[in-house]
């Protein structure tokens, strides 16, 4: 097994440079690891609270996902009548974005909470 450097970054945030021998990984799970810690660094940069956990909404999915906020904050009746069913997701979720920035992880998009 080759020696690969990564960075490990625990659950406060604190940063520890092993290498993949000290986590007696594999070489592909060992470029994942790197992969995901490279993420994790770069959304920390972005997102104060990363370090206490932070969701990451995959790019396709972020309309779902401001329509589920709208109901689960009580902007949206539970028995969705007009003129709520009239409300453009697409620029609601466009405007939302506002307040996520976007990190790229294997080729895709991302949005975390500012």
């Amino acid at each position: 097994m080759s020696t690969v450097n990564v960075l490990s970054i625990d659950a406060w945030g604190t940063a520890d440079s092993k290498s993949a021998e000290d986590y007696q990984i594999e070489n592909d799970d060992a470029a994942e690891l790197t992969a995901l810690q490279k993420l994790a660094s770069e959304a920390a940069d972005y997102c104060a609270d990363w370090k206490y956990g932070e969701s990451l909404i995959r790019d396709s999915y972020f309309k779902t996902y401001a329509q589920e906020l709208a109901e689960d904050v009580g902007d949206v009746p539970k028995d969705l009548a007009w003129p709520f069913t009239c409300i453009d997701w697409d620029q609601a979720a466009r405007e939302l974005q506002y307040d996520y920035t976007s990190v790229e992880f294997d080729g895709v998009t991302y949005w975390v909470r500012s």
